[in-house]
């Protein structure tokens, strides 16, 4: 997420996605490259992993539309405001201790020096605020279901949950969403009085 995509006065934000490019062998021959390893699935003559050629090109942070190459503007619910302005106050300190070591990347969330926060320590950190919450192991992934999920029991039309999504189709929102018992309980309500009313 970056600043410029955060519009907090119209309370929305364009969505794009934060990506490494592509790591490729900058060797002349990758079947003779020291630094390769091979997997416990490899046959004999693979192509050796580029990620340990010692002559590696790519995998540099880029920004990138998210998939289907559509960016869109997406609705922030009101109470986030005032923690996104608090969080910006917050990197400005940030920024004023790290001195030249900053880097501007425009990053909301950020390391302490501006760069991107290494996937696996935001992995870790989902990890650990799961088990202080109680709740099971998930993947950050799953949060995205749940958020369908519950846009869903609060009543938000299918179709208004696809386009926050982004999706192509109803077919793959359907395949993010799950029925719980509530909305179960609501569709029986629903049927009941308009038979029985």
């Amino acid at each position: 997420m970056r600043w410029k995509y955060l519009d907090l006065e119209k309370r929305r934000i364009q969505v794009w996605q934060l990506k490494r490019k592509r790591v490729s062998h900058g060797c002349a021959d990758p079947r003779e490259c020291v630094k390769s390893r091979h997997t416990k699935s490899c046959k004999a003559g693979c192509v050796k992993n580029a990620r340990y050629c010692p002559e590696r090109q790519g995998g540099e942070w880029e920004f990138r539309p998210p998939k289907g190459g559509k960016t869109r503007w997406s609705a922030l619910p009101e109470q986030l405001i005032p923690q996104l302005k608090a969080q910006k106050a917050a990197q400005s300190a940030e920024r004023l201790a790290a001195g030249d070591q900053w880097e501007d990347w425009d990053l909301v969330f950020a390391g302490p020096t501006g760069r991107p926060i290494n996937p696996r320590r935001d992995w870790a950190e989902f990890k650990s605020m799961l088990q202080a919450a109680g709740l099971r192991d998930a993947r950050p992934h799953d949060a995205w279901h749940t958020a369908a999920t519950l846009r869903l029991e609060q009543g938000v039309d299918i179709r208004v949950v696809q386009e926050i999504l982004g999706h192509s189709t109803l077919a793959v929102t359907k395949r993010y969403t799950h029925v719980t018992s509530k909305l179960a309980d609501d569709a029986a309500a629903k049927i009941g009085k308009a038979l029985w009313a």
